[in-house]
């Protein structure tokens, strides 16, 4: 949280963070954030990035720095008849989680050369019909 201040003191007006996987820890951070104040200043963009499959989890949680991928979503990928539809679950699942999170002014979803989910997921976490901007 300290590092976002020093950031919203650079003069920034929105942060988007790396993928999340470990919600827990995430909303321990925006508890942070929100004790500082720093979610008034700043728009704060939640990463989110579909697993594929139990390797590609492995992957992120062995292979990029400062992400935590909990062993449950490596369970479930692992235990799914279908994989693909376990990650995509997993994924409206944070969506929603980080819905609920004050502070979080929205998401950015990365679906790292699997682009062609990302209808089927904004439909699946409710966030159709887009918001109109005035």
């Amino acid at each position: 949280a300290l590092r976002l201040a020093k950031k919203i003191e650079a003069g920034v007006d929105f942060a988007q963070t790396q993928c999340i996987y470990d919600m827990d820890r995430f909303d321990r951070w925006m508890r942070q954030v929100r004790d500082l104040g720093l979610h008034e200043r700043c728009k704060i963009l939640a990463g989110v990035t579909p697993l594929k499959s139990a390797g590609m989890a492995k992957y992120m949680r062995d292979s990029v720095a400062g992400l935590s991928v909990p062993d449950y979503y490596i369970q479930r990928l692992e235990a799914a008849k279908d994989k693909a539809a376990e990650g995509i679950k997993i994924c409206v699942e944070q969506i929603q989680r980080l819905r609920e999170i004050e502070g979080v002014a929205g998401i950015h979803l990365m679906a790292i050369e699997w682009e062609k989910m990302v209808p089927q997921i904004v439909e699946q976490a409710g966030l159709l019909p887009r918001p109109v901007l005035n």
